[in-house]
């Protein structure tokens, strides 16, 4: 039976992308779809108008929204493994998380509010034209946004994030690329986000979020629990001095894949395993026979 919104279908897409093991796959139904000029294009413009007094004011209004939304609806959140994070070093990180909802990154800056550091996420460039009230945000709350354009990359989007670093503030990349709505497991971590922290010589911190279903369901549609969600430090991991950014890279995203695998294991009771099961959908009650 299909649903009122369009998780059903969503969740389908992943259920084909995991027995795939395609762990980038887009999931999402109604995403902008935009040309390479067209996205390239975006990014510049973007760029263009951050000296702008108009551009300026709005950044300082968006991120104190992202604070007072982060405050509002997940002030309570639980926040475990605090103490992994006492000995960290003054000064940039890279924050990498499992993005599975469109207003995760939100319990991630939770965090940075916790440890009184200024967070700025990396977004698709897409993200930039996302309908009303989230195209604000997305284009106004410390976003730094990226396009898969070989020169982008290497050039522009590194300067941006070293200005980050160089300021003390933390970089939420999601090395998932793409969000699966409410999927719990870890997915496979793309190599761009150790990359960076190698290229910059900035360190990983790792976190994972736990999904838990609630026992009420949701009052607008009968077919899933309401969840709470709890955020776990897990680590944070440092390029080594004497190595290659491309040895640091591939290492660094081999042990904080490893750290997410085994918070899953741990948080759920369970091996992780791709083979789609209803289960791996949170709050997801199943189809009805």
């Amino acid at each position: 039976m299909i649903i009122g919104d369009h998780r059903l279908d969503v969740i389908h897409n992943i259920e084909l992308a995991a027995n795939n093991r395609d762990f980038t796959a887009k999931t999402e139904i109604g995403d902008p779809q935009m040309s390479m000029e067209e996205r390239v294009k975006l990014v510049e413009d973007f760029w263009a108008k951050q000296d702008k007094f108009k551009t300026k004011a709005e950044g300082l209004a968006g991120n104190l929204i992202l604070q007072v939304l982060t405050q509002k609806f997940f002030g309570k959140i639980q926040v475990t493994g605090l103490d992994k994070l006492q000995h960290l070093a003054k000064g940039g990180a890279i924050v990498t998380a499992n993005h599975f909802n469109q207003v995760d990154a939100l319990a991630v800056n939770r965090l940075a509010q916790k440890t009184h550091h200024r967070m700025e996420i990396v977004i698709e460039d897409t993200n930039l034209k996302l309908p009303g009230f989230f195209s604000f945000i997305m284009n106004n709350m410390g976003s730094i946004p990226l396009v898969q354009s070989p020169n982008y990359i290497g050039r522009e989007f590194i300067h941006h994030l070293s200005h980050a670093f160089n300021k003390g503030h933390w970089v939420l990349i999601f090395p998932e690329q793409e969000m699966w709505w409410n999927y719990r497991k870890p997915r496979k971590p793309q190599r761009g986000a150790y990359y960076f922290a190698a290229k910059c010589n900035v360190p990983i911190i790792s976190t994972f979020v736990e999904i838990q279903d609630l026992p009420d369901v949701e009052k607008d549609n009968e077919h899933f629990y309401q969840t709470r969600y709890t955020l776990h430090v897990l680590g944070v991991l440092y390029p080594g001095p004497t190595k290659s950014v491309n040895f640091n890279a591939t290492d660094l995203m081999e042990k904080d894949y490893a750290l997410k695998v085994q918070a899953f294991e741990d948080c759920y009771h369970k091996k992780l395993d791709y083979d789609f099961t209803p289960w791996d959908i949170a709050g997801w009650r199943g189809e009805d026979d």
